[in-house]
Formats: C-alpha cells, structure tokens, sequence
C-alpha cells in the first residue's frame, strides 16, 4: 500500500469513524431522553388523575367522560388504570388499548417500591404509588409516545444524511491531503530513481524548506555528494597513479634491465642501492599522490598545529644518517618571541614530504657538504630559505621547473624523477603558502617556502 492510500485509508477510517460514534452518541442520548420525557408525562398524567379523583366527591357519568376525553386529547393512544390503597379498580380510561399483565404490576408496587417501568414493543409501560391526604393509591399507564417517535425518526434520518455528508467530504478533503502530502515524496522518489551522480553534480531542490520532505533531499544530496567525491576521487586516484608514476615506473624498470646486463660486483651493488632509493622515493611520491587526490576531491585536508622548525631538525636527523657527511646549517632570521610565531596549521605529512624532498634536493644538488636553512616567523605566517651552493637553474628554465617530469640542466647526472618541485608546489597550494627560487651570484640556490598560520 502506498504511503497516499495510507493517509486516504486511515485518515478516512479515523475520521468516518469517530464521526459515526459521535452522531450514534447524539441519537442514543436522544432516544434515552425521548423514553425518560414521556414516563415523566405519565406519572404526571397519573398523578393529576389521582389528584383530581381524590377532590371529586360523586363520581357521575359526564364526569368521567370528561376526565377520558381530557386524556385521550393529550397523550395519543393512552390506556389508564387507577386503584386505591387495596389496589381496587377505581378509573379505567375509555381506550381500547390493553394492559393484560396489569396484575404483575400491581403486585409489584408498593409504598416501598412506588415506581415500575418497563416497554411492551413501542409502548411505555409505567406504575406508580402515590399518596394523597394520607392515603394510597396505585396507577398504571400504557401509552404510545407517537409525537416523540416522529421527532426521534426524524433526528435519525437527519443523523444518517449528515453523516453520509460527512463521510463523503472527509473522503473527498483526505484523497486532496493525501495527494498533497505524498506528492513532494513522489517527486523526490522519482527524482532519485532518475539520479545518476557521474553525470548530475547539481544537488535537489524542493520547496519545502523545514519539513520532513526537506530533511530527506538534504540527506540524499550529502549522501550523493560523498558518493560524487568517493567517486572522483577514485578518478583523480587512478588518473594520478597512471599519469605521474609511469615514467618512475619506466625507470625503475630500465634500472633492472641495466643491472641484468651488468657483471661488476661492485657497480651491481651500486646499481641495487640507487635502485632501494628510487624505490624509497617512489613510495613517498604515491603517498603524496593519495593525499593530493584526496584534497582534489573535496575531502577535507586533516591539519593540525606543526613547528616547521622542528620539523626541519627531525629532517636533517634523518638524512644525516643517508649523508653522514652533509651539514645543515639551521638558522632563525629573527629573535622568536612565542611558540606560536613559528606555528602553522597544516598536514603534517604533506608538509614533511615536500620540506624532506627540499632539503634533499639541498644534498643532491649541492658542491659543498653543507646546506642554510634561515626560518623567519614573520607576521602572518612562517617562511623558510634553503640555500646550497651549485649550478643554478636558467632563468628559462625557471618557467617550467613547476611542470611534471621537467628536469634542468643542473640535473645532469643527478638522480629522480623530476616530479619533487611539482608535489612540492601542489602541497604549498593546498596549505594556501607558495613555493619561490631564485639565484644568487650565479651560485645559490635559494628555494623559499611561505606557510600561513
């Protein structure tokens, strides 16, 4: 069943139902009323008789017929029985209508039990006990209430009409709610079942804006949404991985094919060291590449507080124990005030990727055994130099030395993939700080790298 027949079904029922107890309620209260109004009149009819029998002295004739027809003209179909106190026949109306179980009755009442009521078929049926100057009289009333039960008939037919009324608008008003409701869930059902998130990037709207309906479209958009970033990034993913590794990829590979040719033992293990390097950096650069993808997606970079600084010291640790030799001279442009002068927000692996492959670059690069790194924590942000000395990178050059694989001429004979410079530019983009060269006296390399707080 569909959610519009649903709220057609049970909103109808509901309502149909409650409406049909309340006007059953309305006509049974009536019919309790009609019954408990007409005894009333009987037992006042009685006692009116037994009243006025009691100030007549002479009981003639024109008497009693008076009395008879006084009764008959003001309760329709009437038969009375009046007895006094030893329940002796004293007034019987002139109606036909008959009382045969009259005696039952009579020995019921009593001045302990001085009111009976009962029903045979339509009629109501009353007995009294009723005293007068001290003394005991009984009455019996048989009579037909036709005024009421025309009104009563009345009331029911106009009950039933109201309430075939009533029934067919609160069918017509749920069918229109119930269509109105559902209608949005339909559009959007549709709308999802036609959804196809490689090709639609633009989110669903609806006009509801603070309902159900507009909870739903604003799940199923994030829902799309990270389906749309999983999916790009698995693009971006394999785009990066066949694009960027399959030159490091292609060298790895003619590295084997050399040292399948050579026979020196001594150049072989040269060639199976430079080899576990190359490798080495590999694995760094598809580490970086998944980072990469996964910013480019829209994921969200983690970052968390970093000292660039001890960063550098834990670097030159580390590649000290590659080049035992090689010295790097650390320095702080300016006295730090504070801790957070020096402290920048960003991705701590990214961020040691790219400051390890600089100052790599600081060691391969260099003619001298040593290397300056001057740190300034200026306002905004922190900036850091590498300076070595060596061949220099041509002012032509520096136009491309940002692109994929471009290598210059100072890295004649020098190892890589010429992609260090291309992953380094991209983390500082992603960390929204920059990557500069410049050369000085034809014989420093200066790389600069600026990081905002």
């Amino acid at each position: 069943m569909s959610i519009q027949q649903k709220i057609l079904t049970y909103f109808s029922a509901t309502a149909i139902g409650l409406t049909g107890i309340s006007l059953f309620f309305i006509y049974t209260l009536f019919y309790e009323f009609r019954e408990e109004e007409f005894q009333q009149r009987q037992k006042k009819r009685i006692t009116v008789t037994l009243d006025y029998l009691s100030r007549v002295k002479q009981m003639d004739s024109d008497i009693v017929s008076s009395l008879d027809k006084v009764t008959i003209e003001r309760i329709y179909d009437e038969k009375l029985l009046i007895f006094n106190g030893n329940k002796e026949l004293i007034y019987e109306s002139i109606d036909d209508t008959e009382i045969p179980y009259y005696g039952k009755i009579l020995e019921r009442l009593s001045p302990g039990l001085n009111w009976i009521e009962q029903k045979d078929g339509r009629y109501d049926v009353v007995g009294i006990c009723f005293e007068s100057d001290s003394k005991s009289y009984y009455g019996i009333s048989k009579a037909y209430d036709a005024y009421g039960y025309t009104k009563l008939e009345f009331l029911r037919t106009v009950l039933i009409i109201n309430f075939i009324l009533i029934s067919l608008i609160i069918i017509s008003v749920s069918f229109y709610l119930a269509r109105r409701i559902s209608k949005p869930l339909k559009e959007v059902a549709e709308t999802i079942a036609a959804y196809n998130f490689e090709r639609d990037d633009s989110p669903l709207m609806t006009k509801e804006t603070n309902n159900e309906i507009a909870v739903l479209t604003a799940r199923f958009n994030e829902l799309m949404q990270r389906m749309r970033e999983a999916f790009s990034f698995r693009k971006h993913a394999i785009h990066h991985i066949s694009h960027e590794l399959k030159t490091p990829v292609s060298i790895l590979v003619s590295n084997f094919e050399r040292m399948e040719k050579e026979e020196d033992p001594e150049k072989l293990r040269a060639q199976i060291k430079d080899q576990k390097e190359d490798t080495k950096a590999l694995s760094e650069i598809i580490d970086a590449l998944l980072e990469i993808s996964k910013t480019e997606t829209g994921s969200e970079m983690k970052k968390t507080p970093i000292r660039p600084d001890e960063m550098i010291f834990d670097i030159a640790e580390e590649l000290q124990r590659l080049r035992p030799g090689f010295k790097f001279n650390v320095a702080y442009a300016e006295a730090v005030e504070a801790a957070e002068d020096l402290t920048v927000s960003g991705n701590e692996r990214l961020l040691k990727s790219a400051l390890t492959n600089l100052m790599f670059n600081c060691i391969q690069y260099s003619d001298t055994e040593e290397a300056e790194v001057h740190i300034s924590g200026r306002k905004g942000g922190v900036s850091v130099e590498f300076v070595n000395e060596g061949r220099v990178i041509g002012a032509k050059e520096q136009e491309f030395m940002f692109r994929h694989f471009f290598r210059g001429e100072n890295s004649r004979g020098k190892r890589g993939f010429g992609l260090g410079l291309v992953f380094i530019h991209k983390i500082m983009e992603m960390h929204g700080g920059e990557i500069t060269y410049r050369s000085e006296a034809g014989r420093r390399n200066v790389f600069t790298v600026h990081l905002p707080r």
